[in-house]
């Protein structure tokens, strides 16, 4: 993997980890175009995720601080009930991932450039009906968390995108859209880092098929690409304007399924 090409799918996984139109369907799309595998690089996957993982720990760096000073107080607050919802919300894609990890990467390996093209139509669909509810003025309450986190956990598909499936979902709901982005962006820290804990420990720190400036130059991209699309969602999603994402994944869905 040149470093050109590791800049190339570092913005597209910064950009598509946030704004809903499916980092792993992009990605899947963009090693076709450019005739690689990620897979081929253990490290290059895991730095593009940890790169992500940042930016939003970045964007959120005030509300995480709240959220941890106040779950570590004696007494029960909303910043402990806000932990407790976080950890419901994993419970269906830990689920998946203790029992099922083979079968999804088998799944994910031998998925057509097609299929990705009509999960991409399935998220343009999932957005138009969040876009038609405009939300509500509900908080996300333990019940609502945990159906978010089916939404997350059926995200793994390439094609559906994450920040797609749990806003929507969480719209769906009544969630308020403010609150609704905030839980879909801090809810998926836990999961990645998990993932690419296993991964590491999995596959050990091993650079294969990419050198360490373009390793480098692939985190960066993602690193940078993920604050600015982050900040971009927050502002899309209170404003109520996911209607363009849902025109955007069903016309590159319609076009990949027929290209391809």
């Amino acid at each position: 993997m040149s470093i050109l090409e590791a800049i190339i799918l570092g913005i597209i996984q910064g950009l598509t980890e946030f704004i809903p139109i499916s980092s792993s369907g992009h990605l899947k799309i963009g090693e076709s175009i450019l005739e690689i595998q990620t897979e081929e690089s253990l490290m290059f996957t895991v730095a593009v995720h940890g790169a992500t993982v940042l930016s939003t720990l970045v964007v959120f760096r005030k509300e995480i601080l709240q959220i941890l000073s106040g779950f570590f107080s004696k007494t029960i607050n909303e910043n402990t009930h806000f932990v407790f919802k976080i950890a419901i919300s994993m419970i269906p894609v830990a689920f998946i991932g203790l029992f099922f990890k083979d079968t999804i990467e088998a799944m994910f390996d031998s998925l057509s450039i097609a299929t990705v093209g009509l999960l991409l139509i399935a998220t343009g669909l999932i957005l138009f009906f969040a876009w038609k509810t405009k939300g509500g003025i509900k908080d996300v309450g333990y019940f609502h968390s945990f159906w978010i986190g089916i939404a997350q956990a059926i995200a793994i598909l390439p094609g559906i995108s994450r920040s797609g499936a749990t806003i929507g979902t969480a719209l769906l709901l009544g969630i308020d859209r403010a609150k609704a982005a905030r839980f879909s962006f801090l809810m998926v820290i836990v999961p990645i880092l998990g993932e690419m804990s296993f991964d590491l420990l999995k596959g050990g720190f091993v650079l294969q098929g990419i050198s360490p400036a373009a390793l480098l130059a692939g985190f960066a991209a993602a690193f940078l690409s993920g604050l600015f699309a982050c900040r971009f969602m927050i502002q899309i999603v209170t404003q109520g304007k996911l209607i363009y994402f849902a025109i955007y994944c069903i016309s590159i869905g319609i076009l990949v399924a027929a290209i391809s």
